[in-house]
């Protein structure tokens, strides 16, 4: 198992920002989400030209790798031009993640929207994700759907790989998504995803409080929550996981909440006692 981190954790910062902390906290890779709060990352100078061979230079040099490059890209839309709009953003993405030798982008399922029905969502959802599983089977970079929304329950996007039926596809199980959603134990995920995981997302969570505006779960540091992250590390330690567990602190949608440079060494001395638990 590797760990890396997501720069949801740290959105407003640049490039070099992120891969000196990734160094200095003993990180192994990055998912790339935003640099200074821009997640048209196709369009940055870092990932285009020479920007580009410097950027894979200094990968390269420090031993990091890209473990994923996130998307915005959601596929539940009823309007056929919004999934147009996906599709194209998450082909851009396929081609800077190949450019980077990423394994993969992220992509969503995500709601049922109003008006629409779950079975014409999971119809739109396989046809997107499988149109980037054939794009990227080309270029060596998979499609990996991300557990969350409405299809944060494994058998929800269970179901939606199934429809799409192509081998370039996987997961990125996000446990604390289904657990928040659904009550969903990681046990329970892992046993109707195992074979489909390719990426970890791991976080620590707890319920709202009462005078909350809305009802979604709060993100915490690790430990101080209610979702049993241990027993996450101690299921993948025993599955053998090969791939990232990586740190999704969501700072970009939560800015009250602790700030990178805590947050990001605090996650590694935590993951460091649950692999050694």
């Amino acid at each position: 198992m590797k760990i890396s981190f997501s720069t949801l954790a740290c959105p407003t910062w640049n490039l070099n920002a992120v891969l000196d902390a990734a160094i200095r906290y003993g990180y192994q890779g990055v998912e790339l989400r935003f640099l200074e709060l821009d997640d048209r990352l196709w369009l940055r100078p870092e990932f285009r030209g020479s920007g580009l061979r410097d950027t894979r230079s200094r990968l390269a040099d420090a031993g990091l790798a890209i473990s994923c490059v996130d998307t915005s890209c959601f596929f539940h839309h009823p309007e056929v031009e919004r999934r147009r709009e996906a599709l194209e953003m998450g082909r851009r993405m396929m081609e800077l993640a190949a450019e980077l030798g990423a394994p993969a982008i992220r992509v969503f399922g995500d709601r049922v929207q109003p008006g629409a029905d779950r079975a014409s969502t999971v119809n739109w959802i396989a046809d997107g994700v499988r149109e980037l599983g054939c794009f990227g089977a080309e270029r060596g970079v998979q499609c990996w759907l991300e557990t969350h929304g409405d299809f944060a329950p494994s058998g929800g996007t269970q179901e939606i790989l199934q429809q799409a039926g192509h081998p370039n596809l996987g997961v990125i199980w996000d446990p604390a998504n289904a657990y928040a959603e659904s009550g969903e134990e990681p046990r329970a995920g892992y046993a109707n995803l195992g074979e489909r995981i390719r990426h970890v997302h791991v976080k620590d969570c707890r319920p709202p409080r009462e005078d909350a505006a809305d009802r979604l779960w709060e993100p915490v540091l690790m430990g101080d929550g209610r979702f049993p992250a241990a027993d996450l590390i101690k299921l993948l330690r025993a599955a053998k996981f090969e791939g990232f567990a990586s740190f999704e602190w969501e700072k970009r949608w939560h800015p009250e909440i602790a700030e990178p440079e805590v947050a990001l060494p605090h996650f590694m001395a935590w993951m460091r006692r649950a692999l050694e638990a």
